[in-house]
């Protein structure tokens, strides 16, 4: 995500590169590529109030609040859990709690990763975007006392 991109530019630029990278060894390579480069979670971060159940390997997301924008770090012991988390990131992070709320994950629909991915994989997945969907429902319904923790939906 550049500074200025919308979150529907950040979608449709995440679309258009899957779109050239072809078949879908290619896009594993991808996806593992960008896990290798996102930057982590601190070990004191990596507790177990940030992580996500439903997730087969461990997915830590932390939510901090700068004014009226929601910014995540998140983490994963599972190379290609990284990249799918880094996805996530680049198009939720950065972002407002209404554009969050008002943006469905169906970008993974046309990047076809439903179809591509493990069963377990998928929940884990959506585990994931509820989770960073819980945060933003948090700060909308009570902005004052936000703080980096999970809500349940």
């Amino acid at each position: 995500m550049t500074a200025d991109e919308t979150i529907e530019e950040a979608k449709q630029n995440l679309v258009e590169e899957f779109e050239f990278l072809g078949e879908w060894m290619q896009r594993y390579e991808y996806i593992i590529e960008i896990g290798r480069k996102l930057p982590g979670l601190p070990e004191d971060k990596q507790v177990d109030s940030h992580l996500v159940p439903g997730c087969q390997s461990r997915v830590w997301f932390y939510a901090r609040r700068d004014k009226d924008r929601l910014y995540f770090d998140a983490d994963s012991d599972a190379l290609i859990v990284r990249g799918l988390v880094a996805l996530l990131l680049r198009i939720y992070s950065g972002r407002t709690p209404e554009e969050i709320l008002n943006t469905p994950p169906e970008f993974f629909e046309v990047l076809e990763l439903g179809s591509h991915l493990s069963g377990s994989r998928a929940n884990g997945l959506h585990a994931m975007v509820q989770r960073i969907r819980g945060y933003a429902e948090a700060i909308e319904t009570a902005p004052e006392s936000f703080e980096s923790g999970p809500t349940e939906s």
